[in-house]
């Protein structure tokens, strides 16, 4: 017998990948519990199984970077509750990364993918359920988006949450609207703006030399730091929420369309976002 919980919940995190950098990323869960009947004919109660599963999630994966330990290059300190990774772009350009560990997820792999995360949680997944849970099947997929989209990592300073860490991300859908009517076109213009992109407040920039940048802010979960290069990055002059980025969004396309009423649905990850008029 199996039990299975399609969109249990969803995961927005960054990772690094080994040509493309810092990667945001969202990704819904699907799982399947496969075992035996208890004395209520259950294998698992639907709630606790939710429940269990989101709150192992949220620990251990979403709002997080997570860093591959086999990354060819790959530099990890871990010291004093805080934890440094340092990894060059193939092309050039330092990329580092300082802040409390529990904003980094150090994984056994080479290379962060839907299929390389699910196998390292499902044993540790399996440890949450009852005995008559015999297996446990857990795959991510992505959104499929009739459109463009783009991978954005930020860090929310200002943020009573994990939106707080500074390397977390989501990949996300852009809906833009000229006069009532869908601009196709100047959506695939700012998701190639936008793709693989850090989107950086002004006030967190410590630092900008030698095509770098250098971001750092103490939160109440403790002080950040992010390095990468300047060719990653874009600045804006408020905290990176969604709702200030359909804002600037719609700002800047403005000032090209100045006649046309311009509407802004920019998402953050899978099914929630912003809307933003100018």
């Amino acid at each position: 017998m199996k039990l299975f919980v399609d969109n249990l919940t969803h995961v927005d995190f960054s990772y690094l990948h080994p040509k493309r950098g810092l990667v945001g990323e969202s990704w819904a869960v699907q799982l399947v519990l496969d075992g035996s009947l208890d004395p209520q004919g259950m294998i698992c109660d639907f709630g606790v199984v939710k429940r269990r599963v989101k709150q192992w999630l949220d620990a251990h994966l979403d709002h997080m970077l997570a860093v591959p330990a086999q990354l060819p290059g790959l530099q990890l300190e871990q010291l004093g509750g805080m934890a440094e990774v340092r990894w060059h772009y193939p092309e050039g350009g330092l990329f580092r990364c300082r802040s409390p560990e529990q904003a980094i997820a150090v994984l056994p792999c080479t290379e962060i993918d839907e299929l390389s995360v699910a196998h390292w949680c499902r044993d540790q997944l399996r440890q949450l359920f009852p005995e008559q849970v015999q297996g446990v099947e857990l795959a991510f997929t992505t959104e499929s988006i009739d459109g463009h989209y783009y991978h954005y990592s930020h860090g929310l300073q200002q943020h009573d949450g994990n939106c707080q860490r500074i390397a977390h991300g989501h990949r996300s859908r852009i809906m833009i609207y000229r006069n009532g009517h869908r601009d196709e076109v100047l959506e695939g213009r700012w998701a190639e703006c936008f793709r693989d992109i850090y989107i950086g407040t002004r006030s967190h920039l410590k630092n900008q030399s030698a095509g770098a940048h250098h971001y750092a802010y103490t939160a109440p979960q403790g002080a950040f730091e992010l390095e990468l290069p300047a060719r990653c990055c874009y600045l804006i002059d408020t905290e990176s929420t969604v709702e200030q980025i359909a804002a600037h969004l719609a700002e800047q396309i403005k000032i090209d369309h100045p006649q046309d009423e311009v509407v802004v649905r920019a998402f953050e990850g899978i099914g929630k976002g912003a809307i933003a008029t100018a």
